[in-house]
């Protein structure tokens, strides 16, 4: 099979589409899938991105995102490009303008299109105080993705939300983890030690993007509870983005680490003994697999991954979306019992430790393979998976 992959984003990037990508692009190519990619020119250079042919277009970042860059159209070189080296299914993964620019070169040549929907754009207008726009980025997104021939996204809730408001032929396509690299194992006493801490006191994580759109100012205010309640506590932060500054003013107590990825990131999972993570505009979160992966019971809302993995008082506390006061309190409960934060730990790890990315990637070959046939191959109400 010719498969291109379209994508505003790519490694080394550090997001949860990257990610994604990464992981899927690796297990076509282990099954000799003939792949083209088309992104952005990375500002850092960057490794191939596992594709036979490798399109670069020129960029720019987002005004109030800078660490973002956007592909230009460039309509003329899709065309020459799928006109002499035609793949037999377009895969979209962003809704920005190079993937505007695929969808229409591809329907202009009869090429069939999958899409993913990776980001809730119509919430984040409203984290960056465009809530007026919300509603034309929503029918925006709606008439993108219907103009596909099927849209993937990562949960059962998400598919039944999309369905809701007209999105049609919308599949799930979950979300793997690599259960080896993410372990319980990777636990590290000189991190630890490093961080102040000893073996008894627990130590509190967040791993995200430091951005509006991931609830930060809830953030602030469970840490303060936490705080105030226990004021020995240790927190650490791995990320970056545009509040990382102004976090770092508010709770200069804090470990701030920046971006980490590979053994380092893993070595951090391990090495904390709970998980926050507050945010409302995910479509998943990898970030939660990775930490239950790690042992880490999670606090987080019921929405996205955590719906999907998480029992209240099981694996971590799932939490009513509306709910901040009981996210708070829950937060500080799980600090306090060190038995049930052992306890929900093990089951987390247990929960997403067979969740593999190869399963992941062969359902994902099968989606688009059945793109490409003329019978019909997807619903237009959410349950496939």
């Amino acid at each position: 099979m010719r498969v291109a992959l379209v994508s505003e984003t790519w490694a080394p990037d550090i997001n949860g589409v990257a990610h994604t990508l990464d992981h899927l692009a690796h297990h076509l190519a282990t099954r000799r899938v003939n792949l083209q990619l088309v992104r952005p020119r990375p500002r850092q250079g960057g490794r191939e991105g596992r594709a036979e042919r490798d399109m670069q277009v020129r960029a720019f970042s987002l005004p109030s995102y800078a660490d973002v860059n956007v592909g230009l159209p460039a309509w003329r070189r899709l065309t020459r490009l799928w006109q002499s080296s035609r793949p037999e299914v377009v895969y979209i993964a962003t809704e920005g303008p190079l993937g505007w620019a695929a969808l229409l070169t591809a329907r202009h040549l009869s090429i069939p299109v999958v899409s993913g929907f990776h980001t809730n754009f119509d919430q984040y207008a409203a984290n960056y105080h465009l809530r007026w726009a919300t509603g034309i980025v929503g029918a925006g997104l709606r008439y993108f993705h219907n103009h596909c021939q099927m849209t993937l996204v990562p949960t059962r809730a998400q598919a039944e939300r999309l369905y809701r408001r007209g999105f049609q032929r919308v599949n799930v396509l979950g979300r793997g983890i690599d259960a080896q690299h993410f372990s319980p194992a990777r636990r590290d006493v000189h991190l630890r030690t490093q961080w102040g801490v000893d073996d008894d006191q627990p130590v509190i994580l967040y791993a995200g993007r430091l951005a509006a759109e991931k609830n930060t100012p809830l953030l602030v205010r469970t840490l303060r509870a936490m705080q105030e309640a226990y004021p020995g506590l240790r927190a650490v932060f791995v990320g970056d983005g545009p509040e990382k500054q102004h976090l770092e003013h508010q709770l200069p107590e804090v470990i701030f680490t920046g971006f980490l990825s590979g053994e380092t990131l893993a070595r951090h999972y391990a090495s904390a003994d709970m998980f926050l993570f507050p945010s409302h505009s995910e479509t998943y979160g990898n970030v939660v697999p990775e930490a239950m992966a790690s042992g880490l019971p999670v606090v987080a809302f019921d929405q996205a991954a955590a719906s999907e993995l998480i029992v209240d008082g099981h694996e971590g506390r799932l939490i009513e979306a509306t709910d901040d006061d009981a996210f708070v309190q829950a937060a500080v409960e799980l600090y306090r019992n060190s038995d049930v934060r052992s306890r929900t730990g093990i089951a987390a790890r247990e929960k997403v430790a067979d969740q593999s990315w190869n399963v992941i990637g062969e359902h994902f070959l099968m989606y688009l393979f059945m793109a490409t046939q003329e019978s019909p191959y997807a619903i237009s109400s959410p349950g496939h998976v």
